[in-house]
């Protein structure tokens, strides 16, 4: 994407104080292109996992195992960013945190590269973790970059930013999956590292146009904190270490072994930290209070992204074996429509962005909790949309492509009116001593989702038959309901915040 680099006129000493992108900090440049080409690798590798896990010529694993692997994998991205953040602010700081989580993500992408089933599962736990490592600490700096939280730029800073995440989400699955599916699953892979590669260049190479307190340790562990935290991890390793030697060394040993422990901390982990955060009894009334009522919009959102990051296992693997890609007689590869999503983020934020305010100055704009109930029973009538292709399949014939696009689309739009809103209220709803650590639980609502579908995989389930995704589309579009039943209760817990 083409820079706007001009002359501006903001006071000096201010982060990018001579050049701007967009009128913005010119450091916003280096952070928008290191977000686009770690998404890029990001969600290029993952349009190929699932269909490289089925292929015959890839792992060769039945679909539950792969939707299983895919969920973990992506709960564990997710399930990351708590500590990632923790790092970054304890440790290195954003800026040094996130040139290693970017080496760390290239390295798991050249992992993947290597045409061995041993390396594969290591190059998902590195891509994995590095992901994590930096999706806590690169938003931090994109807002360090402003003059505290009232700088009139900071919004329509995210929102440039927020635009890298989909070009790179968009094009990604065009040339990787391109590269991947038709010509060789590890090359594809390759590419991934090769854009992850190009992202760390131009932050290293930009980095000197970032906010100079990105390289400050906002709050660095103490000497006993240090030793504490190693005793700690070394003694974690080492029962992990020995417990999974025994079942080795046994004869014992299954992939389960991996999947089922990493499937339930994805469950356990989000629900003790809501527990912790709401048994604190140094929070005040009112902030007991709005962590109540954000425990309903947490369970809501688990139960939407369970469904919505189905997008790309479940459907991508209905598509790869059930579906007729092709327009018009012009065949794409499967991996394409990992595209549609992002593609349409792009053209509809901005009409729902202006749609909103509209109705706001008619005093007519739905509630926070009508938005998110909205959400969910969207995402729930997209499944209940998945049951006709899946009765073509059943009747023996390939399904439109276009039934697929309508899938994607009614999930975009469910996203547009829960995934926004959340991240606010996520922030409004923050009781104070936890500010910092709110945007990590929100993610976790990810983390649950995506561990709840692994779960349900690794057990057996089908999840592409008609009765388990009819019961899916149903759970959704009740919780929506309940919400929207249950609103007054909830705004009266949220106290003020509208």
């Amino acid at each position: 994407m083409a820079s706007s680099l001009t002359k501006d006129s903001v006071s000096p000493g201010t982060p990018g104080s001579e050049k701007t992108f967009f009128g913005h900090p010119r450091g916003l440049a280096t952070l928008f292109m290191t977000e686009m080409w770690e998404r890029f690798s990001y969600y290029g590798m993952r349009a190929l996992l699932p269909l490289y896990l089925v292929a015959p010529g890839g792992m060769g694993l039945n679909a539950g195992t792969a939707t299983a692997i895919y969920s973990v994998y992506l709960s564990l991205v997710y399930l990351l960013t708590m500590p990632g953040g923790w790092f970054g602010d304890r440790v290195l700081g954003p800026r040094k945190t996130v040139a290693v989580a970017g080496a760390i993500v290239m390295l798991g992408h050249l992992t993947l590269a290597l045409p061995s089933a041993g390396t594969f599962y290591a190059g998902l736990g590195l891509v994995a973790l590095g992901s994590g490592l930096l999706k806590a600490n690169i938003s931090t700096m994109v807002g360090q970059l402003y003059d505290g939280p009232d700088d009139p730029r900071r919004d329509g800073g995210f929102t440039i930013f927020y635009m890298g995440i989909n070009l790179g989400a968009f094009f990604s699955p065009l040339i990787i999956g391109t590269v991947g599916e038709g010509v060789s699953w590890h090359l594809g892979f390759g590419l991934a590292a090769v854009g992850m590669g190009l992202g760390l260049l131009q932050f290293l190479l930009g980095s000197r146009h970032l906010a100079a307190h990105s390289s400050v340790v906002p709050k660095p562990l103490s000497a006993a904190e240090k030793s504490s935290t190693l005793r700690k991890a070394a003694l974690w390793a080492g029962v992990a270490v020995v417990a999974y030697a025994i079942v080795g060394f046994s004869g014992n040993y299954t992939l389960n072994w991996i999947l089922v422990p990493l499937t339930l901390l994805g469950v356990i982990i989000p629900v003790l930290v809501l527990v912790r955060i709401k048994r604190d009894r140094t929070l005040d009334q009112a902030e007991q209070s709005k962590m109540s009522a954000y425990i309903w919009f947490f369970v809501a959102a688990a139960v939407f992204w369970m469904i919505y990051d189905q997008g790309g296992s479940t459907l991508a693997i209905f598509a790869d074996s059930s579906a007729e890609n092709s327009v018009f007689g012009w065949e794409f590869p499967v991996s394409w429509y990992q595209s549609v999503n992002p593609v349409l983020i792009m053209a509809l934020a901005p009409v729902f962005a202006w749609f909103w305010l509209a109705l706001n100055r008619r005093g007519k704009e739905p509630s926070t909790i009508v938005k998110f109930g909205s959400g969910l029973v969207l995402v729930g009538a997209s499944f209940f949309l998945f049951l006709a292709p899946l009765s073509i399949a059943e009747g023996g014939h390939k399904a439109a492509a276009m039934w697929l696009v309508a899938i994607y689309f009614t999930q975009t739009v469910g996203e547009l009116l829960l995934s926004p809103v959340g991240l606010s209220v996520t922030t409004k709803m923050a009781p104070v001593k936890y500010a910092s650590q709110m945007m990590g639980v929100w993610f976790l609502a990810v983390t649950a989702g995506d561990a709840t579908t692994g779960l349900l995989s690794i057990a057996g389930v089908d999840l592409n038959g008609s009765g388990v995704v009819a019961m899916e589309a149903t759970l959704a579009v009740v919780a929506g309901v309940a919400v929207w039943m249950y609103r007054s209760k909830v705004k009266s817990l949220m106290g003020d915040i509208r």
